[in-house]
């Protein structure tokens, strides 16, 4: 099982990166390896938000689908995905948006496990790599839509 965690400041309101982070229909269009996302279904409850997405990533000459369901909380600052179904034996990752006075701190959680035993190895040595990029992209993705915080 290899697991990643990060802290990365960022000049957004925590309510800025939730809606980022939540806007899954878009993630095609920014994120590295993400070829297309569909919402299966979705729905709201207890002031959390439901919905269950299949993703389709592209890396190299790997091509695999996932399907995860997502609970996020706006109010509370926190998107919980827990893997369904795919390639690997098992997936989730956690966001948290901590308020700060210039903007928010992103926590993001990640454990994960391949099936194919090659596979894990792969993915264990580019886990900072992959997580850096797609980091990245969601940082300058939320410059192209917010103005920071105090400018």
């Amino acid at each position: 099982m290899t697991t990643h965690n990060e802290r990365i400041p960022v000049p957004f309101e925590p309510a800025q990166m939730w809606d980022l982070v939540m806007d899954v229909e878009t993630y095609p269009k920014f994120i590295p390896w993400v070829q297309a996302l569909r919402i299966i279904r979705q729905r709201e409850e207890g002031g959390e938000r439901h919905l269950a997405a299949d993703m389709a990533v592209r890396y190299s000459m790997f091509r695999e689908t996932f399907r995860s369901e997502v609970t996020a909380n706006r109010e509370a600052g926190t998107i919980d995905v827990k893997y369904v179904r795919g390639p690997l034996k098992d997936l989730s990752n956690t966001w948290r948006f901590e308020p700060t006075e210039t903007g928010c701190v992103v926590e993001f959680g990640l454990t994960f496990s391949f099936k194919n035993k090659l596979m894990q190895a792969a993915a264990s040595m580019f886990v900072d790599f992959g997580f850096k990029k797609m980091s990245g992209a969601f940082i300058e993705e939320a410059h192209r839509r917010y103005v920071p915080k105090g400018q």
